[in-house]
């Protein structure tokens, strides 16, 4: 086990790093899909990789793995180099990628036990298939199968003989809500039980869910990382409502569109302001900023260009055609 002290670690203390990831680029001829990255994966932590396609999230993925070769940079999983202890390191992580290809022919059970031949881990299958929600259709051929079953099998394989690393790529793709619960619901399992999970998704909901802490790459790059806390912090909530005077028509009426990093005392102006002249707000929702919101910023381009806060007294006297920071 290797033990690194990390630069956002507090002095005089250790953090547990099963994926240590420095400068890493990968390049397809002259084209750099991962560009001079770092990342790191903390011991017993849910960590989701998001980013548009083609962001570079499958090129580190393949790195992290050893089957991607790297132009550039360091990479250790697990106290070693993949590309060089790549045996040692699938006999201690788990993988599910996006589409496993099983035999057709082949039932779930019989897909596990050849599964169990292959690994140097062991596990009991009938356990396995219980956990993923699939004792029930043990014995049916896997072309038979449902594409969110299908899913739940490739998860059984990955989660085989409790590995210290699971990467799920892509894990929910193609699942009914009733597959999409068993799976997060097995994920918050796996890491309540020590196991460090590396995920990708283009369910930002499901990050939000799930993951302890996230990146979002962009272009090969990655633009921003860490807790939910952290990556949401410099980013408005929004107010929005439709504001109608005493006899005025919803033609005529405000648009009230705010953003602002003080949501209940400028809420409070607003329902104040309300109050004192009378006026209506139609359709009033207040939400605090998101991964989404992030997320968009981020291809945008404008991450880190967020309107100043408008104060109590412009919350409750503006409209959104005159409010700062109001959404085109």
């Amino acid at each position: 086990m290797t033990t690194t002290k990390t630069a956002d670690a507090p002095a005089g203390t250790t953090t547990d790093l099963v994926v240590d990831v420095r400068g890493l680029s990968v390049t397809y001829g002259a084209f750099s899909a991962v560009d001079g990255i770092d990342l790191d994966v903390r011991r017993g932590e849910v960590f989701a990789l998001l980013g548009t396609n083609g962001a570079g999230k499958t090129s580190t993925l393949e790195a992290l793995q050893g089957f991607r070769r790297r132009a550039a940079g360091s990479v250790t999983v697990l106290g070693e180099d993949p590309m060089i202890s790549t045996r040692r390191l699938r006999a201690s992580s788990g993988t599910m990628v996006q589409e496993a290809g099983f035999v057709p022919e082949a039932t779930p059970l019989s897909a596990l036990q050849l599964w169990a031949s292959l690994s140097s881990r062991v596990d009991d299958a009938d356990a396995v298939l219980e956990r993923v929600g699939l004792a029930h259709r043990r014995t049916v051929l896997v072309k038979d199968l449902s594409g969110g079953e299908k899913r739940r099998l490739d998860l059984a394989l990955a989660i085989w003989g409790a590995p210290e690393l699971i990467v799920l790529d892509e894990p929910t793709t193609g699942l009914d809500p009733e597959s999409r619960a068993t799976l997060w619901s097995l994920v918050r399992e796996l890491r309540d039980g020590g196991t460090t999970v590396l995920m990708t998704t283009h369910h930002l909901e499901e990050a939000e869910a799930l993951a302890d802490r996230v990146a979002i790459m962009h272009r090969g790059r990655i633009a921003v990382a860490g807790t939910l806390a952290e990556v949401l912090r410099e980013r408005p909530a929004r107010i929005t409502a439709v504001r109608r005077l005493p006899g005025q028509d919803a033609v005529t009426a405000e648009q009230v569109d705010l953003r602002t990093h003080h949501l209940q005392r400028d809420l409070l102006a607003l329902l104040t302001d309300a109050e004192r002249t009378g006026a209506v707000l139609d359709q009033l929702r207040a939400t605090p900023a998101s991964l989404e919101e992030v997320f968009h910023a981020v291809v945008r381009g404008d991450l880190h260009t967020t309107s100043a806060a408008p104060s109590a007294s412009t919350a409750a006297s503006t409209s959104a055609s005159t409010s700062e920071g109001a959404s085109r």
